[in-house]
């Protein structure tokens, strides 16, 4: 009996975590940011933990060219700006 409830006490954790860690699931698009955007770059700006709104009008001036750049105007003009928006409020989150 201390087994079965052992086991679902333990169910129930797990169960409950779940939906948190498909919350904090990235969208999207948002996943690939790290290929250039590394927490330990130099040369290439860190954007996580940034204010959703100035990433998001980043993100916008470099899609309407705006904004020059070497590669983010290309890869800005992928997203719609729903798409922008969920980016920016989770690269917000991300530490």
């Amino acid at each position: 009996m201390k087994t079965l409830r052992t086991s679902l006490a333990i169910g129930l954790i797990v169960a409950s975590a779940a939906p948190v860690r498909a919350a904090s699931a990235p969208p999207p698009g948002a996943a690939s940011c790290s290929g250039c955007h590394a927490a330990t770059s130099q040369a290439i700006p860190n954007i996580y933990g940034r204010d959703a709104d100035a990433t998001r009008s980043t993100l916008l001036a470099f899609r309407n060219g705006s904004m020059p750049a070497t590669v983010m105007t290309r890869i800005a003009k992928g997203f719609s700006e729903d798409e922008i928006g969920s980016i920016a409020a989770w690269l917000a989150t991300q530490k």
